[in-house]
């Protein structure tokens, strides 16, 4: 499969399903809490009233950091995306752009299906588009940070479960993300796909100069992850997702964006690996 030439893209990773029958429990009773698990709660269905699927597909989730959608060249740039790598779902983050204005750029796109998050101050913002020839989505909530869908596979009876972020820069904004996960975590285990900015390095060698990083605010992610029995699908490419961009002394660069998948995804899908930035 070709790699993006995108500069800015986090890289497309090709997902081939081949599942195998899926295990676990259902929740006969899930507790209310919070504005987002409460609703996923209700939509998601018992985790046995979803048969394992019979058949083979393949197809691209492409998420990309477009940082600011009003450049020249971001629609040729997504139209050239789309033609070479024929993507199911393509997550945009950083557009720095939302309500009506949004809707009037996606719709130009070659792509039938969209959500937007709003911006905060015109900073983040959040795109999620797909064509419905390949899959369908059922939507479960969203906030400026973050789209969580159910995915269904037209002609076939697989469904899985997808979250696409663009983290807050703020700390304290992302541990509700954090918490938000742990709470979603409870009320399934389908197979589960997370991916995005996250905006949090794991690791020491998830950067480059700069501060050290954080290791009571990585701790608090790992944590996260932990408890929603998360595994990092790994990357091609360079490891670094994010630069300041400035001379080697003042250099700084991180690995912040990421594909994550939880052990039900592992034991039905083959792993393939999201290509890096290119």
């Amino acid at each position: 499969m070709p790699k993006p030439r995108w500069a800015m893209s986090m890289g497309a990773i090709e997902l081939r399903l081949t599942p195998s029958p899926e295990r676990g429990r259902t929740a006969a009773t899930m507790e209310k809490i919070g504005w987002n698990s409460k609703r996923v709660a209700v939509l998601l269905s018992p985790h046995n009233e979803y048969p394992s699927p019979n058949h083979s597909l393949s197809m691209n989730i492409i998420v990309w950091n477009s940082r600011g959608v009003l450049k020249p060249n971001f629609q040729n740039h997504v139209r050239e995306l789309a033609r070479i790598h024929n993507p199911a779902i393509l997550v945009i983050m950083e557009t720095t752009l939302g309500g009506a204005r949004a809707k009037e750029i996606t719709d130009r796109l070659p792509f039938d299906g969209a959500i937007h998050t709003e911006t905060v101050r015109f900073i983040g913002g959040l795109w999620l588009l797909w064509n419905s020839n390949l899959v369908e989505f059922v939507q479960l909530a969203n906030t400026e940070q973050e789209i969580h869908m159910e995915v269904k596979v037209p002609a076939t009876n697989l469904s899985w479960i997808f979250f696409a972020f663009y983290a807050s820069p703020r700390s304290v904004e992302r541990c509700i993300l954090w918490e938000n996960l742990i709470k979603v975590a409870e009320f399934h285990n389908k197979p589960w796909v997370i991916a995005g900015d996250f905006n949090e390095p794991l690791l020491g060698e998830d950067k480059f100069g700069g501060r050290p990083v954080n290791i009571s605010r990585s701790l608090l992610f790992k944590d996260c992850l932990d408890k929603c029995n998360m595994v990092d699908l790994g990357f091609s490419g360079p490891r670094y997702t994010w630069t300041n961009r400035r001379e080697l002394n003042n250099l700084i660069q991180e690995r912040m964006n990421r594909y994550f998948m939880n052990l039900s995804w592992c034991l039905c899908l083959p792993p393939h690996y999201p290509a890096g930035p290119r």
